[in-house]
């Protein structure tokens, strides 16, 4: 295979800050808590953008982009359809990779973790916040499965607009949160020449131990 060099040759060299275990804080949640106010102090866009890697029960991973809409002490929570391709395989194969990059302060996060369904309740009153037209497409989207064409979604949009004329647009059961309840948590800082600062904090049972990964 030929390697086309024009995208070999893209680089950069990250030099704006360091990572140490002193200075890193001993909760990996807390330690997520403190990046995620200077991400936002950043203005970088899209911040809570994370990478969900799924597999399904033959082992074969996927992943896509979903948004982060919560997090503390028990997990990092998003939301989607239940049946879609990564409920699917969620429903097959419990467990979750999230990864967020935020290219302005040179920093990667990687997290491991079984995952759950959250309480009807919280998504219920998650659901509820969403403006009206994403209530509605909760209802129209049949999320990852295949459909003729686009007048598909807007026919539903509109069917689904007229059976909640009232604005009374409810949760569907098929959709609503999970949770990833972090075993593994890495943040990586980038520095120059590849020589990249990797702290790993692994859950064992007297609690969280952290360990340097070569870059």
């Amino acid at each position: 295979m030929a390697l086309n060099i024009q995208i070999a040759d893209l680089r950069k060299e990250y030099r704006q800050q360091a990572l140490s275990e002193k200075e890193a804080d001993p909760d990996p949640i807390k330690q997520f808590e403190k990046w995620w106010g200077e991400a936002i102090r950043s203005q970088g866009e899209e911040i809570n953008a994370m990478t969900l890697a799924t597999c399904n029960s033959k082992g074969y991973p996927s992943a896509r982009i979903v948004l982060l809409k919560g997090f503390s002490e028990e997990g990092f929570i998003f939301f989607t359809n239940y049946e879609s391709k990564k409920g699917i395989e969620l429903q097959q194969n419990p467990h979750a990779c999230l990864v967020f990059f935020w290219k302005e302060l040179e920093r990667q996060i990687r997290i491991e973790g079984d995952v759950k369904k959250i309480d009807e309740a919280e998504s219920d009153e998650y659901f509820s916040l969403r403006p009206p037209e994403s209530r509605l497409s909760a209802w129209s989207s049949p999320q990852s499965r295949v459909i003729n064409t686009r007048d598909v979604l807007d026919k539903n949009v509109d069917h689904y607009r007229r059976t909640f004329a009232n604005g009374n647009i409810p949760r569907p059961e098929y959709w609503g949160g999970y949770i990833v309840k972090p075993s593994l948590i890495e943040f990586w800082q980038g520095r120059p020449s590849r020589l990249h600062d990797r702290l790993q904090y692994s859950l064992i049972e007297e609690g969280w131990h952290i360990d340097r990964l070569a870059p």
